[in-house]
């Protein structure tokens, strides 16, 4: 008996240790500890320069995309706008930026027009090409600019991040899990703020 019994134990201490993690069971991906997606130097659509760490003190969701975006982009920033105000006084602690991929055509009013049609918190951001790449590029989001008849599309990665309070790269929201996940990821950081 004495091999059931270390079995019994095994389990136990097994069952005990996997209760004990205190780490917190996101709904979405989990990129706590992400090596990239540490800087951003844009200008929001007043025209004032921000950087990330304008935003401390609140759990950040950040998307990219543009404003001629007929599908991914309207809908993504709907349904975070529907998701943040789920949060209700909590909201806010939460900050949205809309990172426009396109600025050639987004200008400082067109973005901040198109963002405040979702929600008048909301911040949107743009570059010229080459601050618009770096950031990209740290944030690993992919865009590229295609020719569609007399004027051109984006295509473009559809993922949306989320950083806690303190700034750190926290979760990798996909577009079609938005409505479903991103509200009790929110109320999980906000617990977890200062």
């Amino acid at each position: 008996m004495p091999s059931c019994s270390r079995l019994f134990w095994s389990i136990i201490i097994c069952s005990v240790i996997a209760g004990c993690d205190s780490r917190p069971q996101f709904r979405s991906t989990d990129i706590t500890g992400a090596s990239y997606g540490k800087t951003l130097e844009l200008t929001d659509h007043t025209g004032k320069p921000r950087r990330l760490e304008d935003f401390r003190g609140k759990a950040v969701v950040l998307f990219f995309g543009f404003t001629h975006c007929p599908d991914v982009c309207p809908t993504t920033l709907a349904e975070v706008a529907a998701a943040v105000k789920t949060l209700g006084a909590e909201a806010e602690r939460v900050q949205v930026l809309f990172v426009t991929l396109d600025p050639e055509r987004d200008t400082e009013q067109v973005i901040g027009d198109y963002v405040r049609a979702f929600d008048p918190r909301f911040v949107a951001l743009r570059g010229d090409a080459a601050a618009t790449q770096r950031v990209a590029k740290d944030f690993k989001i992919y865009y590229e600019k295609r020719k569609q008849g007399e004027t051109y599309t984006i295509d473009h990665s559809s993922q949306s991040y989320v950083m806690d309070a303190q700034g750190r790269l926290r979760l990798l929201v996909r577009h079609e899990r938005i409505g479903q996940d991103l509200a009790a990821d929110l109320r999980m950081l906000l617990r977890e703020a200062p």
